[in-house]
């Protein structure tokens, strides 16, 4: 059985920060990678006033990152900040609350085709 785990963003996701951020995002799927059953992060947007394209790309990074050590990630909750910057981007798919690279979603894709 899956265990689902979300981590909630607040503030600047920005150049400024994204280190800093990085970091929390790393520990934060290393950690939960190294568990014995099965996990899957949500990654709560609401609380994040800005986003450039750095925490665009981190978001992105992070994702690849988990689904590479066997883990469903959803970016949820998004505030009108990130709407905005994903749209405008073109990448607002990400926004949905399917797991981006989920097995459950691809079969669910594969059997609408």
């Amino acid at each position: 059985m899956v265990r689902f785990h979300t981590l909630r963003l607040d503030g600047e996701l920005n150049i400024y920060r994204a280190q800093d951020t990085r970091q929390q995002l790393l520990e934060t799927v290393a950690g939960l990678a190294s568990q014995p059953e099965p996990q899957a992060l949500d990654i709560d947007l609401s609380g994040v006033s800005e986003i450039d394209t750095s925490g665009v790309q981190l978001l992105l990074a992070t994702m690849r990152y988990a689904q590479s050590q066997g883990m469903d990630t959803r970016l949820v909750r998004h505030s009108v900040a990130v709407i905005e910057a994903m749209t405008l981007l073109g990448l607002d798919g990400y926004l949905s609350n399917t797991p981006q690279g989920s097995t459950a979603a691809m079969h669910a894709e594969d059997a609408a085709a």
